[in-house]
């Protein structure tokens, strides 16, 4: 074989390894960002207003509605059978009503549920200026969600709680994320798949959501029906309330 033919074949084999080279964290989350409609839009969001329908395993039908707004505010409520439960946090202090659970007056969150409203109220997410905020992020290989392949990225919190962030590595939107929580006691794995992605003021949001636990079949699925960017939504809205 002549030298340049064997020049020529290294240089073709170079370049098919190069082609099949995975992508690096760095791009993959450039990719997301931007497939997700771009930092300017996703940081022009100043508040969010989404309305839907919760159905449980058991077939109970749910009214939900959950408001954020810059800076770390959200609300979250759910409306059956005639009453409401309240979880609401101001960016400082968080309160929450759980009728359901006899508690009819508002009471300060646990700690635990007021990281878990504050880390909820980031409405940008965490792969969104990571550095700054304190995360860490590494790659964590390829995995596949509901038949979908998709780069896995653990993501190390500021405050420590660690979570899988699932990304499509087609479309580059979030397909699920995994964080373990604690529940009555007891350590779980708690999983939210999102579907049905769709655009609105050029920023994509899901339309289904299902949340359940790793590992178990029954899950809460949440149907979003209306989607506002930056509504208007009173500060008072954040603050502690009465029973609705």
């Amino acid at each position: 074989m002549r030298a340049a033919t064997i020049v020529l074949s290294l240089f073709a084999l170079t370049a098919v390894v190069a082609a099949e080279a995975p992508p690096t964290l760095d791009a993959i989350i450039a990719n997301h960002l931007a497939a997700r409609g771009g930092l300017v839009r996703i940081k022009g969001i100043q508040s969010l207003r989404q309305k839907g329908h919760a159905v449980g395993p058991g077939g109970r039908d749910a009214v939900v509605t959950r408001e954020l707004k810059r800076p770390g505010k959200i609300r979250f409520e759910f409306k059956t059978d005639g009453v409401t439960g309240v979880w609401v946090s101001n960016g400082k202090q968080g309160w929450q009503v759980s009728p359901f659970d006899g508690e009819l007056e508002a009471k300060s969150m646990s700690e635990d549920a007021l990281a878990e409203a504050l880390e909820q109220a980031d409405f940008d997410g965490p792969l969104v200026d990571w550095k700054a905020k304190g995360h860490k992020v590494e790659l964590a290989g390829r995995d596949t969600v509901e038949g979908r392949p998709a780069d896995k990225l653990k993501v190390t919190m500021a405050s420590g709680v660690v979570r899988y962030e699932y990304l499509d590595a087609t479309t580059h939107m979030l397909l699920r994320t995994e964080t373990e929580r604690t529940i009555r006691g007891h350590a779980v794995r708690v999983q939210t798949t999102l579907f049905d992605h769709t655009k609105v003021n050029g920023v994509m949001f899901p339309k289904r959501v299902e949340v359940g636990i790793a590992g178990r079949p029954r899950r809460l699925k949440i149907a979003v029906e209306s989607i506002e960017v930056n509504a208007a939504i009173s500060d008072a809205r954040f603050e502690r309330s009465k029973a609705p």
